[in-house]
């Protein structure tokens, strides 16, 4: 039981930390702003209600105290007249009636005082709150208003970031795009390559034939066999030659050599001159 009772207090505890943070995600300073002004402005309305109320009785019994002050009045001048009629009896039922009449007036002349004093009191009262409510409205429009340009600027720069929800996507859009637009391009070069070795055929120019492919690239690897022996050809003809030793030979042209003299020769007289 007590396992039990840990375990329920445990997700009492995680259930009201998850509907606290959720209604804090939803809740709008505003709004609850705008919700206790409302709130204090009813109040303020019933204030002036039970002022208007008081008033109203107050106003009723100023109205009886006239009213029994008149009758109070009147009797009282009967008195007089009976007195002067010689009938003491009707004097003096007058003068009981004058007598239960002020009793009654001083009775509502005390709860008027009272209603008076109330309405004084909740006067009073209504025009602090009407100084509160006004001071309540001011502050939750600054407040209201800096929170917007606060808003507003933290959507601004999580837009540049790219941290807002929004924008989060979009990026993630743009990167899925990418990545297809790269797959797509490694796609079609894969293809073109199998194509050019044949792996793969064109359906509209018909099925590829093999002895003519084959029959290509022998053309392409002897054409490439050509221009490269021509290379060759250009690159001997424009380097420079050394002399290689004893040949006397340099750039292909043969050295001027100068040979000794046979003197002995050039003493003896030729074959068919006279001695």
């Amino acid at each position: 039981m007590v396992a039990l009772m840990g375990v329920m207090r445990r997700v009492s505890l995680i259930f009201k930390s998850k509907a606290n943070k959720a209604l804090d995600r939803m809740e709008d300073p505003r709004e609850t702003l705008d919700y206790s002004y409302q709130t204090q402005l009813e109040l303020l309305q019933k204030v002036r209600r039970g002022v208007a109320d008081v008033a109203t009785s107050r106003k009723r019994l100023e109205l009886q105290m006239n009213q029994m002050q008149q009758q109070s009045d009147k009797l009282d001048r009967q008195a007089r007249d009976a007195l002067s009629a010689g009938r003491e009896d009707l004097a003096r039922d007058a003068l009981s009636r004058k007598a239960q009449a002020q009793s009654q007036l001083n009775d509502l002349g005390g709860q008027y005082t009272s209603l008076q004093a109330e309405e004084e009191k909740l006067t009073g009262a209504s025009q602090r709150l009407q100084a509160k409510v006004d001071a309540f409205r001011t502050r939750k429009e600054t407040i209201k208003a800096t929170y917007t340009a606060a808003e507003a600027q933290t959507r601004i720069n999580e837009a540049f970031t790219g941290i807002s929800e929004e924008m989060s996507d979009v990026g993630l859009a743009i990167q899925r795009a990418e990545d297809k637009t790269e797959q797509m391009k490694a796609r079609a070069g894969a293809i073109d390559e199998l194509m050019a070795s044949g792996a793969l055929d064109d359906m509209v120019s018909g099925p590829r034939d093999d002895i003519q492919a084959e029959l290509d690239r022998m053309g392409a690897s002897h054409g490439v066999e050509q221009e490269l022996e021509r290379l060759k050809g250009e690159l001997e003809q424009s380097a420079p030659r050394q002399i290689e030793p004893g040949t006397g030979v340099t750039d292909g042209q043969p050295a001027h050599v100068t040979h000794p003299v046979d003197t002995k020769s050039a003493d003896q007289p030729q074959a068919g001159e006279g001695t």
